[in-house]
């Protein structure tokens, strides 16, 4: 399964069914380092320090960050859905259809209802 970091704006309750699926997971929360107005690149260089691949709601500036440089463990980046469950089977499905995480970007949506 997958090594990820979920950054400030990624729901606890996706986190905890990622979890549950199988996937390593540690939240920003979990290092110390919520709160302190870490840049994006700061974030994204620990989650590739940490060889994990960065969770995020942050869309615009993590893609614009992949734009710039492939050199990650990985980016997947989520549109809001109160349906945590739903949204980490997304994830989860996306992940496992990937051959690696290593320098792609992966966009998880919430479904068109």
């Amino acid at each position: 399964m997958a090594r990820l970091y979920s950054n400030e704006n990624f729901p606890f309750p996706a986190v905890e069914e990622l979890r549950r699926l199988g996937h390593e997971v540690t939240t920003i929360q979990e290092t110390g380092t919520a709160g302190a107005a870490a840049t994006d690149d700061e974030v994204l260089r620990f989650a590739t320090a940490e060889r994990r691949a960065l969770l995020t709601m942050n869309r615009r500036h993590f893609v614009r960050r992949h734009m710039l440089s492939q050199d990650h463990a990985g980016i997947i980046v989520c549109t809001f859905d109160p349906d945590f469950v739903s949204q980490a089977r997304r994830i989860h499905a996306r992940i496992a259809a990937a051959p690696t995480l290593t320098g792609q970007l992966i966009r998880v949506n919430r479904p068109r209802r």
